[in-house]
């Protein structure tokens, strides 16, 4: 798992930015499926700073990794308790949730699968 570290956390870091930005562009439901604001494009447009930045370190992306898989893992979780906001902060559908558990998840595989 060591040598997904930091790829992946290099992907998540562009996917995140792109999204992030076309969430400024397009309408909601993005690409006709997710549901995006303002504060939510910002969440994904920092979140792929973030992994940009520490993505060539192999410990930080890591932590990266763990950090951010257990915040979507609760993103998703608050998703699908509450169903059409997270905590009232961002609008969210059963798409994003599902998409925010497989991120969360692959991202705790990863992260916590690699030796320091």
């Amino acid at each position: 798992m060591g040598a997904l570290v930091s790829p992946l956390t290099r992907i998540l870091g562009v996917v995140f930015v792109l999204i992030g930005v076309l969430g400024f562009f397009m309408s909601s439901p993005l690409l006709g499926i997710f549901e995006v604001d303002t504060i939510h494009n910002v969440i994904h447009l920092a979140s792929g700073v973030v992994a940009l930045v520490v993505g060539g370190n192999h410990a930080m992306a890591r932590l990266y990794l763990i950090i951010f898989g257990l915040v979507y893992a609760a993103v998703a979780l608050i998703g699908y308790m509450q169903g059409t906001t997270v905590l009232g902060i961002f609008p969210v559908n059963d798409a994003d949730n599902i998409l925010h558990a497989v991120i969360g998840a692959a991202c705790l595989v990863v992260g916590f699968g690699s030796k320091s």
